[in-house]
This record gives C-alpha cells, structure tokens and sequence, in this order.
C-alpha cells in the first residue's frame, strides 16, 4: 500500500470513528432534552402545589 492509500484509510477509519461519536453525542442531547422538558413539567406541578397551599406567599416568575 503506497503512502496515499494509507492515508486515505486513515482518514476512513477516523471519518467512521468521528460519525459514530456524533451519533452518540446526538442521543445524549435528545435524552437531555427529553429530560428537560420532564424537569419543566414537573416544576411547573410543584410551583401549583406551592401556590395553592400559600398563595400570598410565593413569588410569580415575573417579579
């Protein structure tokens, strides 16, 4: 194998190596905003169980 070929593959195999990484790191991001929109909602239960137990207390998000 002459000194293009080899780099050719070389730049195969660490083309493969980079797409499998996107691909991970591309399911690691939907799980977190998977997980984001599941924290979301469940702040958004916790701050109406807060407000209807004290509601004169608790601050809106606008103030």
């Amino acid at each position: 194998m002459n000194e293009l070929e080899q780099r050719l593959t070389d730049l195969e195999i660490r083309f493969t190596h980079q797409q499998r990484l996107i691909e991970e790191l591309s399911d690691v991001i939907a799980a977190d905003g998977r997980q984001i929109d599941e924290l979301r909602k469940e702040i958004g239960l916790l701050r109406q169980m807060l407000q209807r137990l004290e509601p004169e207390s608790i601050p809106s998000p606008d103030e």
